[in-house]
């Protein structure tokens, strides 16, 4: 056959799609490692505007490392090691870079002092963009913290520019002082800080507890230990993984519109089941999870995500991905009116990830996911959903395009031999095909969907071809299709 028996694949008429019509569950993702040479990462981000770099923290060594355009810089962006204890839940567990950190260059960090105490520090990145300034370190927060474990560690800048910090209740099973809904400790809360009023900060003016000292501080309460938190980069909304005591792990969910001062429960509740008391616990005070998930076959923590927003899976916009510590599983779901839809399992999509520690987002709202057992950080991406019809010789041929990129040139390949892999250095992808002819590019619609509609010639007939569509980043499977 000659490249002419392919010619179908050179020309698309847009099929119009909108994301609704694209549930979560159709979708086909994978883990696409990035760097191997991590030890014990726990979050990944990116500065604001920043694409070319992510930020990853590692537990155990009190490092901060950078993946620049895909390769882990040898030396760290900051090593404070000296200063943290680590192991178990203790370490360097969290990073924030400041809204306006393009200017003037400030971070945030979170992680337990050799007293195991929870310390918050802001620090300044040098005149070399990839090294920070390790002596600039300036002491925003500390809590005392009575156990070794639910130390939180999450930071992160909320649309309204104030950093929001989550304490863990401060560990011992039970949450045995009750730290969660007592009103005299930060611990077991949302702290909403403004760090540009102050130094070191300032209480912001619509804090739900303004001027009711300790609690000034308090955005939220009744939380366990938020581990992992994120606003929606479009609509502000709030989610939060509050890992569970024995038997539930909980998602909550707070509406950007929110004034704060909510109670999410504990310890009075697991997740939507009463815990301390054991019955009649809620008095209708008590804000409830939108998602929660029982410790069976091996669950134990749940692991915070996002809401993705960015532009590679456009079929997945407005999915909250989330996942489970102890057995890697990971999922997603859309909420919307306030109910749980389109809820997906991608656990099969990624066996790479032994214990995802934490997701992590970049500066384009890509998302990523730590394994903290393999010292791993891998990035999400999609798996291009293609659909061949049956191809007879001197008719019409169809390949139906889904859940690539939006609004970007993407690639039809094909082959007569079968498939193999063969790296294409303008495209930067690796193509399951072995000798791959490009049969023409396509731009996409506005949610990654496209249709091929080309004439097979009758010499064709009898031949098989191996067909793949390829862009940046991503790929779709093989189809083969012998021509009738």
């Amino acid at each position: 056959m000659n490249i002419r028996a392919a010619a179908f694949l050179s020309g698309i008429s847009l099929a119009a799609c909108s994301v609704e019509s694209h549930p979560a569950s159709a979708a086909r993702l994978e883990a696409r490692l990035v760097s191997a040479d991590l030890r014990a990462p726990v979050f990944a981000t990116s500065p604001p505007g920043d694409s070319h770099r992510i930020f990853v923290v590692e537990q155990l060594n009190g490092r901060i490392r950078i993946v620049r355009d895909g390769q882990l810089l040898q030396a760290p962006f900051i090593d404070i090691g000296a200063k943290i204890s680590a192991g178990g839940e203790k370490g360097f567990l969290g990073l924030a870079f400041h809204p306006n950190y393009a200017a003037d260059g400030y971070f945030y960090v979170n992680y337990t002092d050799h007293a195991g105490d929870t310390v918050i520090e802001r620090y300044t990145v040098s005149a070399d963009p990839d090294l920070a300034d390790p002596t600039s370190g300036l002491t925003i927060l500390q809590l005392d913290q009575p156990f070794g474990n639910h130390n939180g560690g999450m930071l992160l800048f909320g649309p309204d520019g104030y950093l929001y910090i989550g304490t863990g209740d401060g560990g011992g099973a039970g949450d045995p002082s009750n730290n969660a809904q007592s009103g005299t400790t930060l611990l077991g809360k949302m702290l909403r800080i403004d760090v540009d009023g102050g130094t070191p900060y300032a209480i912001p003016p619509d804090n739900p507890y303004l001027g009711e000292e300790p609690l000034d501080e308090i955005w939220s309460f009744g939380l366990r230990n938020p581990w992992r938190y994120s606003f929606d980069r479009l609509t502000g909304d709030l989610y939060i993984a509050d890992v569970g005591q024995d038997l539930w792990e909980e998602i909550d969910f707070e509406m950007a519109q929110s004034l704060g001062g909510r109670n999410y429960g504990w310890r009075l509740m697991e997740g939507e089941h009463c815990f301390d008391p054991p019955a009649d616990c809620d008095d209708g005070t008590l804000v409830h999870s939108i998602h929660e998930y029982g410790h069976s076959q091996g669950r134990c923590s749940v692991t915070g995500g996002y809401v993705y927003r960015g532009t590679r899976m456009p079929c997945l916009q407005g999915s909250y991905f989330f996942g489970d510590f102890c057995t890697g599983e990971v999922w997603s779901f859309r909420y919307v009116g306030g109910q749980v839809t389109d809820f997906a399992d991608w656990t099969s999509s990624f066996p790479e990830i032994g214990l995802p520690s934490s997701f992590g987002e970049d500066a384009d709202g890509e998302l990523y996911i730590c394994d903290l057992a393999g010292g791993e950080l891998h990035r999400i991406v999609p798996i291009i959903d293609l659909d061949v019809e049956e191809l007879v010789g001197g008719r019409q041929g169809n390949a139906e395009i889904s859940c690539a990129a939006a609004n970007e040139r993407i690639y039809v390949a094909y082959s007569l031999v079968g498939a193999g892999s063969t790296y294409i250095p303008l495209l930067d992808v690796t193509l399951d095909l072995e000798a791959p002819r490009f049969a023409g590019f396509v731009i996409t619609d506005g949610n990654g969907d496209a249709t091929f509609a080309r004439p097979i010639p009758e010499e064709a007939s009898g031949r098989t071809l191996y067909i793949q569509v390829v862009e940046t980043g991503a790929r779709s499977g093989v189809v083969t299709r012998t021509v009738q």
